[in-house]
């Protein structure tokens, strides 16, 4: 019987993982309750977990926000039903972007902005766990910008038995994939054992023209020298190409209706060419949709090794690399002939329409284009001595960002040289390529942390004692380049900037008696500011005697973060209560400088929320198991925001964008012998699209369906299975905002109007996988 079905008895999970120090020792080993939507927490702090049998019902095209969906406080939401498209998540009100994501203990949000691309990361069939937490971050946790906790994720490792797994999914919009693992089982000296795994999957998008190619390929290593002592290690690799989903405004819904996407067509496409005359082409409006496509590209590789110095003496050692490379966005872009670079100005002239002029504004097929080359180690060493467990390190990563814009040809049939933005670029009249930007950004980042765990009154009582210095250095260069016509566009400069704070943090876990247990935590987060606060797009730059210098108060994030709680863990039932209150200072956003009197990217001000999280889960009665989440989010901004000596927004007292007061989730399941079934349920209330509040998101509920059989081994052929995943049942119909930095959509006291887009929630989607081993 599969290890998806074995959920009758309290198991250990004992499997090493590569997480954090903290994850490893409480949040993995664990008994799991019936869903396998939480575990037996024993940290001092909130966290939740999302073990193997959860995710290996859930679709298998599906990505981190999915899984993570029911856990409290997670507001998250994807752009498709498949998760091949990617998402959107905050928690307790953070953005994705102020949360600090790991692969098995690699940081993998963006060395730029700290964005997080779930879709990336890996096979939904090969992840064992994906845990939240939601304040406190472990104190060795390698990020520079986590003001809102972290979230990990791990591989599943090699298997001890020689296994191949085929699985096959077949789904609404022609979506389909395939996957196959192979596991050697150990070998050799039965100390070692590998696996690699493949897989390619697609889909249409469910409104618009376009779809989804996604190509990913893991391979994972372990070498257990003795019971203290071993090496474990991944590469993952994802290759995809997709058409973007189109986020829409209130106004365009309204009038063009719930399927509102990228245009089918490219009409009215190219002029054709008259020398002499000027040519000016229109794109086809919305965008062509072969003009708004994601390809990308990125590889995530890690060893972890542990290694027994003395007998209460331990040394954890995890080297990693990250790269990525890819564009994404809108690339149809309208270029004028005569706006090249050159000599530092925008006079250049190239003829890209071929008729002999340069008097012509013509469609071009361009975007961001990112390519990211990002070593890094973390090494920690933890003993043991009398009733103290030590616990001390560093982490130090260099990330090489560079980040341009160049363009390529567009075709009569609106198809462009290169999706990829690599081969057919056009060049200035000196041979350089064109750049709508061409920035470089060298961020260097470390920090030691140390910890120390203390138990008291015969293990009753638990004191952690932590801190961690976190530093960042800012090396950013932008080359001249075609984005703008100011000075700090047309001119190569270059600034550095270094960004550190010190974050204690300290939490008390109390034992009362077998099933019950009291916790409370207080640490401090930190997020320093993205590099495209000193791009030209920012303000932030202005030159001083020639010298570039930034202004304004730009200064790191931080967010002091207060969890007290209750848990109760018997044979039955798993519960947890918390009361959290965060005080976010320095939030970063656009606002007024009076010194350089316009508008930058600096300090805004200050947030604080408050709120209560529920969890609970049993352990299988009679096949019967469920899974509740409850959790309730209240925000204040504490601050109005300054645009000018005149106009300011009032945002004091409003509450914060994107944080839903109420969020409730649940799951249940019916499962015995060979069949399970489940239910899953999520609802959240009306949020707010802007700090304004001057456009609310109706609340709404969500209603899934699972369903699988085991059948018996027929030959060669083991643990041969059928799973149905339904989504959104009632085809409910909703929007989540697509962004958390909208001010305002309504002018207001002389600040004009933005306009809030959203993602809208796609309906009812129908997938079935069959699988086996052999």
């Amino acid at each position: 019987m599969s290890s998806a079905y074995a959920q009758t008895e309290e198991v250990k999970q004992t499997a090493e993982t590569t997480e954090s120090a903290d994850a490893k020792r409480v949040t993995i080993t664990g008994r799991k309750v019936g869903t396998g939507l939480m575990v037996d927490e024993d940290a001092p702090k909130a966290r939740s977990t999302v073990t193997r049998e959860e995710l290996i019902k859930q679709r298998p095209t599906g990505n981190a926000y999915q899984a993570l969906d029911l856990l409290p406080a997670v507001n998250s939401y994807n752009y498709d039903g498949t998760g091949l498209f990617g998402g959107g998540l905050t928690l307790r009100g953070f953005n994705s972007d102020q949360i600090g994501f790991t692969v098995n203990g690699v940081p993998v949000n963006d060395s730029g902005s700290f964005s997080v691309f779930p879709q990336e990361f890996v096979d939904q069939e090969n992840t064992c766990t994906n845990f939240v937490t939601q304040g406190s971050t472990d104190v060795d946790s390698p990020h520079v910008g986590a003001t809102g906790g972290n979230i990990g994720i791990t591989t599943c490792e090699p298997e001890k038995e020689r296994r191949i797994r085929a699985m096959q999914t077949f789904g609404s919009l022609k979506m389909y994939k395939s996957f196959l693992r192979y596991d050697t089982g150990l070998i050799g000296d039965s100390k070692t054992r590998f696996f690699i795994s493949a897989s390619h999957a697609r889909s249409d998008k469910w409104k618009g023209e376009g779809q989804a190619q996604r190509n990913h390929v893991d391979l994972g290593g372990r070498i257990d020298f003795d019971r203290f002592n071993y090496i474990n290690g991944n590469i993952l690799v994802n290759s995809a190409v997709n058409n973007n989903i189109n986020s829409i405004s209130l106004a365009q819904m309204n009038q063009f209706g719930y399927n509102y996407d990228f245009s089918s067509s490219f009409t009215p496409g190219h002029v054709t060419p008259v020398k002499g005359t000027a040519q000016v082409e229109v794109g086809p409006s919305p965008q062509y949709y072969k003009l708004a496509a994601n390809p990308f590209q990125n590889v995530i590789a890690s060893v972890t090794g542990q290694f027994r110095l003395a007998e209460n003496t331990d040394l954890k050692v995890l080297p990693y690399f990250w790269y990525g490379y890819g564009t994404g966005g809108v690339q149809q872009k309208v270029v004028a002939e005569n706006g090249f670079l050159s000599g530092g100005k925008l006079t250049g002239t190239v003829d890209l329409n071929g008729d002999g002029d340069t008097l012509d504004r013509i469609i071009m097929a361009g975007s961001s284009v990112t390519r990211t080359q990002r070593p890094g180690i973390t090494a920690s060493i933890s003993h043991t001595m009398n009733n103290h467990t030590l616990l001390g390190g560093f982490w130090y990563e260099q990330a090489t960002h560079r980040q341009t814009g160049p363009i390529v040809p567009v075709d009569a049939s609106g198809n462009s040289a290169d999706v990829w933005l690599r081969d057919g670029i056009i060049f200035r009249p000196d041979g350089t390529p064109y750049e709508s930007r061409d920035w470089k950004t060298i961020s260097t980042a470390w920090q030691f942390f140390l910890q120390d765990t203390i138990s008291l009154m015969d293990n009753k009582l638990s004191i952690n004692i932590g801190v961690r210095s976190p530093h960042v250095k800012r090396d950013f260069t932008n080359y001249a380049n075609e984005g703008g016509t100011l000075a700090t566009y047309t001119t190569t400069y270059n600034v550095q900037q270094t960004y550190s704070d010190l974050l204690p943090q300290l939490g008390i876990k109390y034992q009362i008696d077998n099933t019950n247990q009291l916790y409370a935590s207080l640490a401090k987060n930190m997020k320093a500011p993205p590099n495209f606060a000193f791009a030209p797009t920012s303000n932030n730059v202005q030159f001083v005697n020639g010298v570039a210098t930034i202004t304004g108060n730009l200064k790191e994030e931080t967010a002091w973060n207060l969890d007290v709680g209750y848990r109760h863990q018997s044979d039955k039932l798993t519960a947890q209560v918390d009361i959290f209150n965060v005080d976010f200072k320095n939030r970063q956003g656009n606002a007024y400088d009076p010194i350089a009197d316009k508008s930058i990217y600096t300090n805004v001000g200050a947030v604080s929320m408050r709120g209560m999280e529920i969890e609970m889960g049993n352990k299988p009665i009679n096949g019967l198991s469920f899974y509740g989440s409850v959790s309730y989010t209240q925000s204040k901004v504490k601050d109005n925001i300054v645009f000018s000596k005149t106009a300011f927004l009032p945002t004091s007292g409003n509450e914060f964008s994107l944080t839903p007061n109420w969020k409730y989730g649940l799951s249940a399941q019916y499962e015995t012998g060979a069949f399970y079934g489940r239910f899953k349920f999520k609802h959240t209330s009306a949020q707010y699209a802007s700090l304004m509040n001057d456009e609310l998101v109706p609340s709404y509920h969500v209603l899934d369906f699972d369903a699988g059989y085991q059948f018996p081994n027929w030959g060669m052929m083991k643990k041969p299975t059928v799973r149905l995943n339904v989504s959104n049942i009632l085809n409910e119909q909703y929007r989540n905002p697509s962004s958390a930095t909208i001010l305002n959509t309504k002018a207001v006291n002389g600040v004009n109007a933005s306009t809030a887009f959203y993602y809208l929630g796609a309906p009812r989607f129908t997938s079935i996988t069959l699988s086996a081993d052999f």
